[in-house]
């Protein structure tokens, strides 16, 4: 049981990195400082003073960002170079316990899921933010919230659940991830198309 729950818990912190990278360190981390959780040895640094204040500081921050149509997408994309390494490490430290061979794979794994699960919301983002109205980017914006607290709870509560759901996740990720970016790469091309008319000719 020791082992799924450390196999869960590096999923569900490089899935939910993907999300809520600061949201997901602050949960985990006060939990862990609060002793609701014992987070293995690697990730008790989540726990100290400085992390926990530099992480709630960007909860802050990402939620009002990811609430603001646009800047959540340029927000998205700035943190493709962020998310993904610090999702890898964070499964890294989750296998902690483990032999070096097995932490090195739950980082490598750790990595592509936070990339995919990245991937996934930043697509969606470019689809909505094409919409004039605010609401239906707050609604979407509100669920990830939502699945966040559900994912990490299930992490936690049902790692054998959570990693089910995980992987029918994974497999709908890899279904819709192309089908998304041939419609936002069609949308974009009409509206450049569109902005190249509408330039005067000289």
């Amino acid at each position: 049981m020791e082992n799924l729950q450390s196999l869960a818990l590096a999923a569900g912190l490089a899935w939910a990195s993907g999300i809520r990278l600061y949201a997901a360190i602050f949960i985990v981390g006060l939990l862990g400082r609060l002793g609701y959780v014992q987070l293995p040895e690697h990730l008790q640094l989540l726990e100290h003073d400085w992390v926990l204040g530099a992480s709630g500081f960007m909860l802050v921050a990402e939620f009002v960002a990811d609430k603001i149509p646009a800047f959540d997408s340029v927000w998205d994309a700035i943190h493709t170079f962020i998310r993904i390494p610090i999702g890898a490490m964070l499964a890294w430290g989750a296998m902690g316990s483990a032999a070096p061979d097995v932490q090195l794979a739950a980082a490598i794994v750790g990595g592509a899921i936070a990339g995919g699960t990245h991937a996934l919301k930043m697509g969606t983002r470019a689809a909505i933010n094409t919409s004039p109205e605010p609401f239906s980017n707050w609604t979407l914006s509100f669920s990830e919230d939502g699945i966040l607290l559900a994912g990490l709870w299930f992490v936690f509560h049902h790692p054998r659940a959570f990693l089910f759901l995980l992987a029918a996740f994974l497999v709908l990720a890899i279904w819709l991830l192309p089908k998304l970016y041939r419609f936002v790469a069609r949308l974009w091309r009409r509206l450049a198309g569109g902005a190249s008319r509408a330039l005067p000719a000289k």
